[in-house]
């Protein structure tokens, strides 16, 4: 399978991304485990220079995530990353554009590195040739995990969870449904589900797998939520708060992009017939929040484009919306540019998702809650920057803090400008 070439140098074909491994010399790169992902094109050990590309199935969405460990580097040894676009035809609008995906979806200015695969950090700004991004990381002696952005897998759910519930036990952890693949979504419940008319909050991320950041910052959000803080308990005492960290847990968990996933991905597939379990069940919990007159806040978390340097809102056109409701969410929107204000600071004006959005623009969460939901919902679709200093864990974090009290000013004030 593998061969040496001139000065040991090794070259892989194509395998499959989840049990892909390479050794050169000393240097060993691995992606089999939870999210891992890349394609190497070589391995140079006397240089030690990786060379590699993003992995996935391009019909599993955009092959722009890459995650591996790399193996027998040594203490204050520095290799040289080089990360070329994918090959691989990807798919937009719904179809296969028999082109590839632009290079920039792949290309964090900064990649994320960690010595134990758990606390990330940012590299130093990779460094352009021609087409490739040039990295550099330093050796510890031990194993360094690599990737796009920092991980968010299943496991960290799981721990989220965990954490929650010790920190607020009456934290109710439930599973949505499960996956076409068998595994569990996970969420969690907060707050006043004892009180038959609370409002529910419902917030979910990563409908596409590939975008991390979104969950980091359902994770500073969960964190607030189920802290001391005033402002926290408060909303926890007056409303239902719904979080599912993860949607598409199986692209999430096997390296796939999920965007623009054949035949839709989970964010087109909002239909009156869903291709995955979780979007039916998703739709059916909100119909039920809704038939009870208290479906009151949704909130769908990704990542955006890498030109978008500063988080923005993605909201359904105003004329789907009562008069009501295009009220509050106006006063969410002012809420959130007041409280979302750095160092990831959001932007005032929201983007609209209609007709020249995307073919399946109604199919969209947003655009259906804004359609299925109470004449008074708020829907909106929160984009947080990847591209930036700021776009690391404890960022993102922030931004999920500062959205909490968001939520929170706007649970306790808007009954009061209604009535004015």
């Amino acid at each position: 399978m593998l061969r040496m070439i001139g000065l040991g140098l090794c070259l892989l074909a194509i395998w499959p991304a989840s049990e892909q491994a390479v050794f050169a010399d000393e240097l060993k790169v691995s992606s089999d485990f939870e999210g891992g992902s890349v394609r190497v094109v070589s391995v140079d050990p006397e240089r030690r220079t990786i060379a590699f590309t993003p992995g996935g199935d391009p019909n599993r969405g955009w092959p722009c995530w890459w995650f591996f460990r790399i193996d027998g580097l040594g203490e204050g040894q520095t290799a040289t990353l080089d990360l070329s676009g994918s090959p691989a035809p990807a798919r937009n609008n719904g179809r296969d554009t028999g082109k590839p995906l632009d290079s920039g979806w792949a290309m964090p200015e900064r990649a994320s590195v960690s010595n134990d695969g758990v606390a990330w950090r940012h590299t130093e700004p990779g460094e352009r040739a021609g087409a490739v991004l040039r990295y550099k990381v330093l050796g510890t002696g031990g194993p360094l995990w690599v990737a796009w952005g920092p991980p968010f897998t299943p496991k960290d759910t799981e721990h989220l969870i965990a954490e929650a519930r010790k920190a607020q036990p009456d934290v109710e952890e439930f599973v949505l449904c499960r996956t076409r693949e068998g595994r569990p979504v996970q969420g969690l419940r907060v707050g006043a589900a004892d009180k038959p008319k609370a409002p529910v909050v419902w917030i979910h991320a990563r409908q596409h797998a590939w975008e991390s950041g979104a969950s980091w910052v359902a994770r500073g959000l969960v964190e607030w939520l189920v802290s001391g803080d005033a402002e926290a308990a408060r909303l926890r005492s007056s409303v239902e708060v719904v979080v599912l960290p993860i949607m598409d847990v199986d692209n999430v968990a096997t390296g796939n992009g999920g965007k623009e996933a054949d035949p839709r991905d989970h964010n087109r597939d909002w239909a009156e017939k869903p291709v995955y379990p979780e979007i039916e069940a998703a739709q059916a919990r909100l119909k039920e929040f809704s038939k009870e007159g208290r479906l009151g806040l949704f909130i769908d978390l990704h990542n955006p484009a890498p030109g978008d340097k500063r988080p923005f809102f993605f909201v359904a056109p105003p004329s789907l919306l009562a008069p009501i409701g295009q009220l509050r969410r106006e006063r969410f929107l002012e809420t959130a540019a007041r409280q979302i204000k750095g160092p990831l600071p959001v932007l005032e004006k929201p983007r609209i998702t209609g007709a020249d959005y995307h073919p399946l623009w109604r199919q969209i969460s947003g655009v259906w809650v804004s359609e299925n939901g109470n004449p008074e919902t708020v829907a909106v679709c929160l984009e947080t920057s990847w591209n930036t200093p700021h776009s690391t864990t404890e960022g993102y974090r922030t931004v999920g803090r500062q959205l909490g009290l968001t939520i929170a000013e706007f649970v306790r004030v808007m009954p009061e400008r209604e009535s004015r």
